[in-house]
């Protein structure tokens, strides 16, 4: 039994994630998770909701309640989201929990005692009429370059140059609009990337279970090279710049910047995770390789946007620290889920968000298409159309009709037992050694984290029960020979069990609704070994089964139509 510490990119705070989000970090990590945990691996999946940073404050401020007020909600929100998904967390926690504010302090002190960190005073944009310093992405002006009237203060959108603020001309608040702003002195404290340029690439190099896009999003910075970057802001709501308790001074007004303090909450959802179990030791064994967690495997997923952020700044406030950190063997990076090629917007009425995507339809209809139509080898574009088809034909027509037409069937002429009569035949010899080699093509997949692949292979499997079912022909078959129509029957029966159990990982409300008619015990719904010999004939004959109720609806065209023109579609 292995031991796999999985984690997610943490959803920001503020509000509800759409379709992409989820597809593109909590859905594949959950589909792993069950998995591993499917073949009988010890698992830990930790994730949490990033609550800090300058788009908190404002949604609160917006809002007109007080920060920590609107977080507390947000993540109760997010949390619901999650199980709304059935996403099967350990643990769902918070970067601001007090676990994450003493590490983030450790791990600034250490850095400091490495001669990592140092202050530098630089010049930034401050807002008179707003009261306050503003980010980069809040500062808005015409762009040096190309004369750009709408560029931000770090990234022109029209000639896609990198700016700093103080470059941008007719500088004015992206907060309130004031053009009342003036350029003033802020001293931060910086880490100092450069310095471990060459243990970064040595690493990353040396990480050779990476995909190839997180490996060359990684290579690129490094061949750029590191550039030192700020870790503190000047905001209020956020982890205070202190060490046991004594604030540093001149830093009262600050607080450690999001993207310092949001992966260390990796490890403080564990702490989180470790004391509710009461066991507040416990989160050792995963993190730190001189307590044990040299033998876990460690697997992070997320989009690629959050790439760099996790192959170089948060390694390098782990291995700079020179503590026996456990670090990262294995990352998945997502591309995109676009809508209909463009992106998801709220203000533009474009696209599903979790908690809507749930008034509409099942949970598992919307795990399958996310994770059959994954955004990994390129950008994947969802559309109603698109998803109409995979429900109808994958899940209705595929599974569903397949699970409905044979336990019905053994309902109306067996009684609802499963049948023992009859020796097998060619057509399940052509089934076994079609699941042997399935199988061990479907356990491949998931070992590399293709869940596109992991999907269609599933699917393939599926497909290959019907076509059994349309060789053997048990209701042809019982008009002549029972016995005959008998061995259909209990093939049928057996291969609905494990088409119960390959969907597991991915539709697990359904799966377990098939697994809960055929009455199959906890423990026997682990993950199937395709060299097992017994694999079309390992339910008890004689055991009594239930017919399930429909399991899919089919999506209709006057829905697709409503859908698309509440929440849009086409181009």
């Amino acid at each position: 039994m292995a031991r796999i510490l999985i984690t997610s990119a943490l959803p920001y705070i503020n509000g509800i994630k759409h379709l992409g989000n989820l597809a593109g970090s909590m859905l594949p990590a959950d589909v792993y998770a069950r998995f591993k945990r499917l073949q009988g691996h010890e698992v830990l999946y930790i994730c949490a909701t990033d609550e800090h940073g300058t788009p908190a404050e404002l949604a609160a401020q917006k809002d007109g309640v007080p920060v920590q007020a609107y977080c507390d909600e947000q993540h109760e929100i997010q949390r619901a989201a999650g199980e709304g998904f059935t996403l099967s967390y350990d643990h769902f926690g918070r970067s601001s929990s007090a676990q994450n504010a003493a590490l983030t302090q450790h791990f600034a002190h250490v850095l400091e005692e490495r001669g990592l960190l140092e202050e530098r005073t630089e010049k930034q944009v401050y807002s008179i009429d707003d009261g306050r310093f503003l980010p980069d992405r809040y500062v808005e002006g015409t762009c040096p370059h190309c004369d750009f009237e709408k560029a931000r203060g770090d990234q022109c959108d029209n000639c896609g140059r990198l700016l700093d603020p103080v470059e941008l001309k007719n500088p004015y608040s992206a907060v309130s609009g004031s053009t009342n702003i003036e350029i003033r002195d802020t001293t931060h404290l910086y880490l100092l990337q450069s310095k471990m340029q060459d243990d970064i690439r040595e690493w990353v190099e040396a990480s050779t279970e990476w995909p190839q896009l997180a490996k060359s999003i990684a290579l690129k910075w490094l061949d750029e090279g590191l550039q030192d970057r700020a870790i503190t802001r000047d905001l209020s709501w956020g982890i205070p710049v202190a060490y046991e308790g004594k604030v540093r001074e001149g830093f009262e007004d600050k607080v450690f910047y999001v993207w310092f303090d949001a992966p260390i909450e990796y490890i403080g959802a564990t702490q989180e995770y470790s004391e509710k179990l009461g066991k507040p030791e416990e989160w050792e064994r995963w993190w730190r390789t001189d307590k044990g967690a040299d033998d876990v495997t460690y697997v992070q997923f997320m989009g690629k946007d959050n790439v760099a952020f996790h192959t170089v700044s948060f390694p390098v406030t782990m291995i700079g620290s020179r503590e026996p950190w456990k670090l990262v063997d294995r990352l998945k990076a997502f591309n995109w889920v676009t809508w209909y090629g463009g992106k998801f917007s709220t203000s533009m009425n474009r696209g599903v968000f979790m908690d809507q995507a749930l008034e509409l339809l099942p949970v598992d209809y919307w795990r399958w298409y996310l994770m059959a139509n994954a955004p990994e080898g390129s950008d994947a574009a969802f559309t109603w159309e698109g998803f109409q088809a995979a429900v109808n034909s994958d899940l209705a027509n595929v599974l569903g009709n397949f699970v409905n037409r044979i336990t019905k069937y053994c309902k109306s002429k067996f009684d609802g037992q499963l049948p023992a009569a009859g020796t097998p035949g060619e057509d399940e010899a052509w089934m076994e050694a079609e699941l042997k080699t399935r199988l061990k093509t479907l356990m491949q997949h998931y070992e590399e984290m293709e869940f596109r692949k992991a999907a269609a292979e599933t699917r393939a499997i599926w497909a290959a029960g019907n076509e059994y079912l349309t060789r053997a022909e048990p209701w042809v078959k019982y008009k002549n020979d029972v016995d005959a129509a008998a061995v259909g029957v209990r093939t049928g029966l057996n291969l609905v069990a494990l088409f119960g159990i390959l969907a597991q990982p991915f539709i697990p409300t359904a799966a377990a609704k098939i697994l809960d008619a055929l009455g199959i015990p906890e423990e026997n719904r682990k993950m199937p070994n395709p060299d097992d010999d017994n694999l079309l004939d390992a339910l008890p004959h004689g055991m009594k089964i239930s017919p399930p109720d429909v399991l899919f609806s089919k999506i209709e065209d006057a829905q697709v139509a409503e859908w698309t023109k509440r929440f849009g579609g086409g181009q």
